[in-house]
C-alpha cells in the first residue's frame, strides 16, 4: 500500500496517555516522512519488494492520522520539518511508546544524535545511506518491539494502590490514569521489577536512557522528582520509591499508616536531594 498524504501545517501532536501501540502479527506497516523524492522512490521499491505496508508523507500527519495508521514503525527526516523537528519528535516518542522510531536524516552533529536518541528515536541513520540499511534497521528496531510485546503480555503489577500496566505503557490508581511520558514509566517500570532493591543512579540510568552516565548528571533525580510528584498527587497515602542518599533509589509501597524504622531518615535524605538539585540547576 503507497499513499501520498499533505497536510499543510505541523499541527501539534496529542495523543492519549494510556495508549499503548502493540505489535500485531503480519506485514510490518510503515510510514516515511521524507520529501527526498528520488531516495524514497527507490525505499519504496525495497519495501514493496517485502511485502511491507507503508504511506509516504510529505509532511508531519496530524495525530488522528497518525493513530489511525496502527503503524510498527515511522522513519523521518528531521531536517524537513526545521525547528519544529524535534518538538514533533519528542511528542510522537512520548505520544506513541509502542511506535519504532528511526530517524534518517542528513548531516549531524553527535551532539544533535545524542539528543534525538535520548528523546526516543530507537535509531539513527545519516544520509546518504542505501535504503537497505534503513529496511534493515526497521526490521531490527520492529524486533526488539515484538520482544517487549511479549514481555508485556503480563498481568498488571499491582502495588500499593497503584497498577503497573506494562501493556499499555502506563500506570493508574483507582482507574486515573497517571499520565507519564514514555521515560517516567520506564523508569517506574524498571524500580518497580527490581521491588526492593537499591539501583544504583549510575544503573538507572544505563538501563534507562541506554548510555553510560556523565559525571554530574542530575537527570535520573529529576525524573524521580517528577515521577513521584505524580504518584504523590495520585495517591498521596503511600510512597513508593525510596531515597538512598548517595546511591540510588528503591520501590517498595509504604502506606502511611506502615510504621518501618528503617525508612525513618529518608525524608531527611530526600530534602537533601531536593537542595542538591536547586544547587546543581
Amino acid at each position: 500500500m503507497h499513499e501520498n498524504t499533505s497536510v499543510a501545517t505541523v499541527a501539534p501532536v496529542q495523543f492519549p496517555s494510556s495508549l499503548g501501540m502493540r505489535v500485531q502479527p503480519g506485514p510490518i506497516r510503515l510510514a516515511v516522512i521524507d520529501s527526498d523524492t528520488g531516495f524514497v522512490r527507490v525505499l519504496a521499491k525495497r519495501i514493496g519488494e517485502m511485502g511491507w505496508q507503508h504511506r509516504v508523507l510529505t509532511t508531519p500527519p496530524r495525530a488522528e492520522d497518525l493513530l489511525s495508521m496502527r503503524l510498527h514503525a515511522l522513519v523521518i527526516d528531521l531536517a524537513m520539518l526545521g525547528p519544529q523537528g524535534w518538538e514533533f519528535l519528542e511528542r510522537v516518542c512520548d505520544g506513541l511508546p509502542g511506535l519504532g522510531v528511526v530517524v534518517c536524516t542528513g548531516q549531524s552533529t553527535v551532539a544533535q544524535r545524542v539528543r534525538g536518541l535520548r528523546i526516543g528515536a530507537d535509531d539513527w541513520v545519516t544520509k546518504p545511506c542505501h535504503p537497505q540499511e534503513v529496511v534493515a534497521r526497521v526490521e531490527a528496531v520492529v524486533r526488539r518491539r515484538k520482544r517487549t510485546t511479549g514481555v508485556a503480555e503480563e498481568a498488571p503489577l499491582v502495588a500499593g494502590e497503584l497498577e503497573i500496566r506494562a501493556d499499555q505503557f502506563q500506570a493508574y490508581v483507582g482507574g486515573q490514569s497517571l499520565d507519564l511520558t514514555r521515560r517516567e514509566f520506564e523508569l517506574l517500570q524498571l524500580l518497580s521489577q527490581a521491588h526492593g532493591q537499591v539501583l544504583p543512579r549510575e544503573e538507572i540510568y544505563q538501563r534507562v536512557w541506554g548510555y553510560a552516565m556523565a559525571h554530574g548528571d542530575r537527570s535520573v533525580d529529576v525524573f524521580v522528582r517528577k515521577l513521584r510528584q505524580k504518584l504523590e498527587t495520585a495517591s498521596p497515602g503511600w510512597s513508593y520509591i525510596h531515597t538512598h542518599f548517595g546511591i540510588g533509589y528503591r520501590f517498595e509501597p509504604d502506606g502511611e499508616d506502615i510504621e518501618s524504622p528503617v525508612e525513618s531518615s529518608e525524608p531527611v535524605a530526600d530534602v537533601l536531594e531536593g537542595i542538591a538539585l536547586e544547587l546543581g540547576s
